[in-house]
């Protein structure tokens, strides 16, 4: 990557200037046994967690990077992606100032972090076939508007944006655009990660939430500019990934052959339960979906709602959602959920 970059005209300037807190492993990183740690004020009693842990997370970014064969200046993670999102904003924008834009139905986060962040989110809906568009999200950005959020598989919609609509955003758009795969692994297609080196403002959120079952560890992954990670790793709190979820996370990866049968098997039951819903009269449709979810557009989305709660299966209902008029959002579950749940929805009147 080259190291001249824009990167600094979408940093707001206090924090360019501002000074990291240095930690007590800061100061002394060495990994020696024989020494006495005095530095950090912790409890002396070994038990496996009575030290801080690693504020880098060398091993973990190590091999996460690697993945992509990618060096570790190019990784930050962040105790999920929500955090990696909410550092992001607090880098790019000045509050009461700066813009995000957000392109609805879209996870709804990024305007719960803009809000608290009181950084005004301009909204661009999707299209009516739930994909980007360009002209309208180019024309609607000004210079304050200094990150646009992608979610690609979309949450609640489950499709992938068009590459060719996000390469033309990429080119076009002022400001960073950070494309938000916390599905990614679902799909038939490659990460955007991959193209890190040919944009600037290119910025690819991930997540261990989703397809490798870590949900309660809490752990995200942001992939950018070195400067920018950078930036992000100057911000963020000293200890933001605690050390049990750095080796349980680890050791979880390192089972690659667990994850790729998991994944593999909700893919097929995502396919099934597609042509199940499908066949059930008070679904009017079922979306196409990427991700480890289906929405689904019924007749009456309350009471479906209510009526597989009764049953003893929570959805998500998202009508009141733009575009998402009387739809639900179904979960894959196991083979045996997926099968009980449609013999529920069968009986429904």
């Amino acid at each position: 990557m080259e190291t001249t970059t824009k990167i600094a005209q979408w940093i707001t300037p206090h924090i360019l200037e501002m000074k990291a807190y240095t930690s007590a492993r800061d100061t002394f990183q060495e990994d020696v046994d024989d020494v006495v740690l005095l530095d950090a004020n912790e409890n002396p009693y070994q038990w496996g967690y009575n030290r801080y842990p690693d504020p880098y997370q060398t091993d973990l970014r190590l091999y996460l990077a690697a993945r992509y064969k990618l060096p570790t200046n190019c990784l930050m993670l962040g105790n999920g992606s929500d955090e990696v999102l909410d550092l992001l904003i607090r880098a790019s924008c000045e509050p009461g100032k700066d813009q995000c834009m957000i392109l609805p139905p879209t996870y709804g986060m990024y305007q719960v972090l803009g809000d608290l962040n009181q950084v005004d989110l301009v909204e661009v809906p999707l299209d009516d076939s739930f994909q980007p568009n360009v002209e309208a999200i180019l024309s609607g950005a000004s210079a304050k508007t200094k990150i646009l959020f992608l979610c690609s598989p979309n949450n609640p919609t489950g499709n992938l944006m068009e590459a060719q609509r996000i390469e033309a955003l990429l080119n076009g758009f002022y400001g960073l655009v950070v494309i938000d795969e916390a599905y990614i692994d679902f799909a038939d297609a490659k990460s955007w990660v991959q193209r890190l080196g040919e944009f600037d403002n290119l910025v690819v959120v991930q997540t261990l939430s989703k397809a490798y079952g870590m949900a309660g560890l809490r752990l995200g992954m942001c992939y950018a500019h070195p400067d920018l990670i950078e930036v992000l790793l100057k911000i963020k709190p000293p200890y933001n990934i605690n050390a049990a979820t750095q080796s349980i996370a680890q050791q979880r990866l390192m089972d690659q052959q667990t994850l790729v049968d998991q994944r593999n098997r909700i893919i097929m039951a995502r396919e099934q339960l597609y042509l199940q819903l499908s066949k059930i009269s008070w679904v009017e449709k079922v979306y196409p979906s990427d991700a480890n979810f289906l929405l689904i557009k019924v007749d009456n989305a309350k009471l479906r709602y209510a009526q597989a709660m009764e049953r003893g299966f929570v959805l998500r209902n998202r009508h009141g959602m733009y575009g998402c008029d009387q739809c639900l959002r179904i979960s894959i579950g196991t083979k045996d959920e997926n099968n009980l749940l449609i013999e529920q929805l069968n009986q429904l009147k």
